[in-house]
């Protein structure tokens, strides 16, 4: 039964000439001109300290970076292998280490040495928060400079500060490569939100409904068919997307493809299953349509698609804790820039499968058939 509910759907796309269309080159034309327009700014990086030194200077110039408003201190570890897995874990952005001896060095040696590392997943994040990084420290030692100065030390004893810089996971800060993980969510997201809201509702105008609804169909059986048409749909289209990354930019993931690929059918189920949600209780295809613009609009915005979610407001932060497409992008993001395998994306994993089995059961229960 359900095999030629599917073949019913499929014909039913294939009647009109312009969703195959739509289907085919929708997602080509977004990575194609997308990526090279979309940017963004950053605000609030997280700061993990190691501190080496222990000393007075030392924590002067952390003291400076904090204060500078750029940073806030979110952790002091002890060695840099503890920080990064704050950078790993997505709770650190920059990693701020100062060697041992570092007051000494400053002043028998005149100059010493800082490691700045970087989470580069976002090349634009990585870049600004090195180089906030860097000029605070410049600025911390020209006043130091001038300090010294003012005690009648020569210029030649006054100290220098050598930076080392490091962009972890996207060393040569590519904004494009952070951005089309996240626009192929948005394609997909795009593709099953608003093409399952259409369907139900279309059908009621069509008259077709009324054919379904005598037949002894139960309504989880005609959900789900609908439900694997599309899933089988948004299949093809992130394929697509893969493949135009790979082919226009040589993008390819560091982690496995096929974790992106069962992150993605999860996240289908949860996207078609909101979107026959509307076309239940949509008694027209118009009003379906604003309603599922209304919700793409506030769940892109909200997603940390062009803005990181932890430089939104605190309650657009909880807001976004219901997004499907926050968790998603930050599937897409991990595995293609930092390899994250599905053990390290498994808050992500228990939230799509909430969010799927949420919207379905809400999408089978709101059918009905006396419609």
């Amino acid at each position: 039964m359900i095999k030629y509910l599917i073949e019913k759907e499929f014909k039913q796309i294939s009647r009109n000439p312009f969703l195959p269309r739509l289907i085919m080159f929708y997602p080509l034309i977004v990575l194609l001109i997308f990526p090279w327009a979309a940017t963004y700014e950053i605000r609030n990086i997280n700061l993990c300290v190691v501190d080496n030194d222990h000393s007075t200077y030392s924590q002067q110039l952390v003291e400076k970076a904090v204060s500078s408003g750029y940073f806030r201190l979110t952790a002091i570890e002890p060695t840099y292998q503890q920080a990064m897995q704050q950078i790993e874990s997505k709770k650190a952005n920059v990693i701020l280490e100062i060697p041992p001896y570092f007051k000494r060095d400053l002043i028998n040696k005149q100059s010493a040495d800082v490691l700045i590392a970087s989470n580069a997943v976002n090349g634009s994040v990585g870049g600004l928060s090195s180089q906030y990084m860097v000029d605070i420290v410049n600025s911390y030692a020209a006043g130091i400079r001038k300090k010294w100065a003012q005690t009648g030390q020569t210029a030649s004893t006054q100290p220098t500060i050598e930076v080392v810089s490091q962009n972890r996971f996207n060393p040569f800060l590519n904004y494009k490569f952070y951005m089309i993980p996240a626009m192929m969510v948005m394609v997909l997201t795009i593709m099953t939100g608003f093409l399952p809201a259409l369907n139900i509702v279309s059908e009621k105008e069509a008259g077709t409904m009324e054919q379904i609804n005598v037949t002894p169909v139960p309504k989880f059986t005609f959900i789900f068919s609908k439900l694997l048409s599309y899933w089988i749909i948004g299949f093809f289209v992130i394929s697509i997307s893969f493949l135009v990354a790979w082919i226009v930019y040589g993008f390819v993931p560091t982690g496995y493809l096929s974790t992106m690929y069962a992150f993605a059918g999860i996240y289908i189920l949860a996207v078609s299953g909101m979107g026959l949600i509307i076309s239940n209780y949509s008694d027209t295809m118009q009003q379906a349509l604003f309603v599922i613009f209304f919700f793409m609009i506030v769940l892109i915005l909200l997603s940390g698609l062009f803005t990181p979610v932890n430089s939104m407001p605190e309650w657009a932060q909880w807001i976004a804790a219901f997004n499907p497409l926050k968790y998603f992008i930050e599937v897409m993001r991990s595995v293609y820039l930092k390899g994250s395998q599905f053990s390290d994306l498994l808050p992500q994993f228990f939230a799509l499968i909430g969010f799927a089995t949420f919207f379905n059961a809400w999408a089978i229960m709101s059918y009905r058939k006396n419609n």
